[in-house]
């Protein structure tokens, strides 16, 4: 079994200059997935700036950035390790989504247990997010959570924010997530950030693969 996916964790420190900590986790097309001085995993498009960091170039797995005047080369090497097993325990590391005709990432899973969820891949969103008839159909007291005023396509609505005690997407299991419930209608629940940035991640041909972070 090869090495699982390097990140190269970078202080970049010049005199004077505020010292970022980069990390390349993954790859969606021409843009790079990164995380800066550990906050949520974003993609960055050639010539964008994250933070203080820019993307100057992508290619084959490898990404050059600027930080504090110094141009820094980040690498990873691709995640082929596979764990769990057929036993229906929640010990994988690895989550292979496909894309569907319209290009979205889908899975189906569990939360807290409650089998039967269908989930949404998106890198746009902060936390795991559902709507209140996904919440009560696996039995979520979303209520007891804190309410919270969230700005939507369709204007500003109210959710709640909780935390659940497990994701499981296949055989991996993830715990203690951030999540929104709204009262929003939505068709899928969004595995976001919260649920993302515990992986690694990179898009291959039609293929989305998620490794897991130890």
């Amino acid at each position: 079994m090869k090495a699982p996916l390097l990140a190269l964790w970078l202080g970049l420190a010049a005199a004077g200059a505020h010292a970022d900590s980069v990390t390349l986790t993954g790859t969606i097309g021409n843009r790079a997935i990164l995380v800066v001085n550990g906050g949520a995993p974003k993609t960055v498009a050639i010539g964008e700036k994250l933070q203080n960091v820019r993307l100057l170039s992508l290619q084959d797995g490898q990404a050059v950035v600027e930080s504090a005047g110094q141009r820094i080369t980040l690498r990873m090497d691709s995640p082929v390790s596979v764990g769990g097993g057929a036993s229906g325990g929640a010990s994988g590391s690895r989550i292979v989504l496909n894309a569907d005709s319209r290009g979205h990432f889908m899975a189906s899973g569990a939360i807290n247990g409650r089998s039967g969820v269908s989930f949404m891949l998106d890198t746009g969103a902060t936390t795991v997010a559902m709507s209140v008839a996904d919440a009560t159909r696996i039995g979520l007291d979303y209520q007891k959570g804190t309410p919270v005023r969230m700005n939507t396509a369709n204007g500003v609505a109210m959710g709640y924010r909780l935390r659940l005690d497990s994701v499981r997407v296949g055989d991996v299991e993830v715990r203690d997530i951030d999540a929104i419930v709204s009262q929003q209608p939505m068709p899928f629940v969004l595995l976001g950030n919260s649920f993302i940035g515990r992986f690694s991640m990179r898009r291959d041909a039609e293929q989305m693969v998620l490794e897991r972070r130890f």
